[in-house]
């Protein structure tokens, strides 16, 4: 049987990981519109356009490309941002996956420094390492969005180089431009440390730097 790329549902102390959907749209065309001053190297759709945007993510999860998420603050339980699995690599039997990248990630400007990014990352990258058996998890970002590159060095990822002209740029005024992409990684070996500075963490037991040698928001 061939790898499918599928996102269960995962479940933390302050987030809900669910399988985007268009009940989420309402909460996202609110989350969306909040703040949008951190904003300035990703795409986040408007109010508006949350249905398409819904939309083009399922058609991509049809593809076997990617399994997006709703971000659902349990607190409050409304859905906050959404966040994806995406760009799968399987070992030459094709019944293993190899490797696969967290992405497609942006927040509401009230979620954001409230633990929920590094709660869902901690659950997406248990599931990854712990379920799936993953060699490798990737996370990237614009390498100007020092925010972002400063979120994914929280949770401890590794920084791997900048890789320039990587991507398309989703910049104001960058249109049909490409940008150079900050590249971070956890591997395998890596996890277990990792897995319990981000418990740390989510205890408030960890100083907030970056661990030695996010968010991340990104859009492919």
């Amino acid at each position: 049987m061939t790898f499918k790329l599928t996102g269960p549902v995962l479940e933390g102390t302050r987030v809900r990981l669910e399988p985007l959907g268009h009940q989420h749209a309402r909460d996202l065309a609110v989350a969306a519109e909040e703040e949008r001053g951190a904003y300035t190297f990703t795409w986040v759709p408007r109010g508006d356009e949350v249905a398409s945007y819904i939309d083009a993510q399922l058609g991509r999860q049809a593809e076997g490309r990617l399994a997006p998420y709703a971000q659902v603050d349990l607190a409050s339980g409304r859905a906050v941002g959404v966040t994806a699995y995406w760009d799968p690599r399987l070992w030459p039997d094709g019944e293993r996956l190899r490797a696969v990248e967290i992405g497609f990630t942006w927040l509401a400007g009230s979620a954001q420094g409230a633990g929920v990014n590094t709660e869902a990352k901690f659950l997406l990258l248990r599931h990854a390492f712990e379920t799936w058996g993953v060699a490798r998890v990737d996370m990237k970002t614009d390498a100007r969005n020092a925010r972002s590159r400063a979120a994914l060095a929280k949770v401890g990822a590794q920084f791997e180089g900048v890789l320039r002209q990587w991507s398309p740029s989703w910049a104001p005024g960058e249109d049909g431009l490409l940008r150079d992409s900050a590249m971070f990684s956890i591997i395998a070996a890596e996890w277990p440390e990792r897995r319990a500075h981000l418990l740390r963490l989510l205890e408030g037991k960890a100083p907030d730097v970056r661990l030695p040698g996010d968010g991340e928001p990104v859009r492919h």
